[in-house]
């Protein structure tokens, strides 16, 4: 017997973000926009023609604790996940990074700031965004292409779904240490709310990058191993 998810297709698209407001972004990452009244998800997914199935996986993924995604390929656009993932990466460099770059650098700007750690901050900071850079450039360009292909029945010798997994490392270690510095070294010199601002943003950007990355790790790749093993058996 199948499993009941936390939200299923006739639950209003508003009461899934009254739920959980972590899926707002997921909405947005859609391309679904906000104004859908009270439309359920099924209605707010036809009229933007979003794969139904495929939208609840991500948003039930991501909202439960302990999701296991039926490796079923067949009820998952592999082309609706990979836009989503690519809508994800797009949101992160041109607009969620370079938002908190220009934060940190006016809180860290302030008078009677500690010059040599808002020089550290920026450093860090800058080598974390240039690991996020390849790392998604790496997945738009080779991953996602291949998936696609494989998606209209083309294998690739050269390339599998399994190296993408052993080479999908963390790439939050440089935001850890930015993090740590700030929390546990940074000699503040009175009230700084610019810096704690920036500091929860770099929190929140931490979860949501992970809770990405699980979506590539959990949900993305089985679906796209799934597919090769079909292929490997014609």
């Amino acid at each position: 017997m199948q499993r009941k998810h936390k939200f299923s297709a006739n639950v209003k698209m508003s009461d899934l973000i009254i739920s959980d407001h972590s899926l707002l972004l997921v909405i947005s990452r859609f391309g679904i926009p906000l104004g859908f009244g009270d439309k359920t998800i099924s209605e707010v997914c036809q009229s933007a023609g979003i794969h139904c199935n495929t939208f609840l996986a991500v948003v039930n993924f991501i909202s439960e604790d302990n999701f296991d995604i039926e490796n079923d390929s067949d009820d998952i656009s592999i082309e609706t996940v990979i836009d989503y993932l690519k809508s994800a990466h797009n949101y992160f460099l041109n607009f969620k990074l370079p938002s908190i770059r220009v934060k940190l650098l006016e809180a860290v700007n302030q008078p009677n700031q500690n010059l040599p750690y808002g020089l550290i901050f920026t450093k860090f900071f800058d080598e974390y965004v240039l690991e996020v850079q390849k790392h998604m450039q790496y997945e738009n360009d080779i991953v996602f292409k291949y998936a696609l292909k494989l998606v209209e029945g083309k294998r690739d010798a050269k390339y599998s779904i399994s190296i993408f997994q052993h080479r999908h490392n963390e790439i939050d270690s440089k935001l850890e240490e930015l993090k740590n510095i700030i929390i546990k070294y940074y000699p503040d010199n009175g009230s700084n709310h610019l810096l704690t601002d920036v500091l929860f943003d770099i929190l929140s950007c931490e979860i949501d990058i992970a809770s990405h990355n699980k979506v590539e790790d959990y949900l993305f790749a089985p679906a796209i191993e799934a597919i090769e093993k079909k292929l490997a058996t014609r």
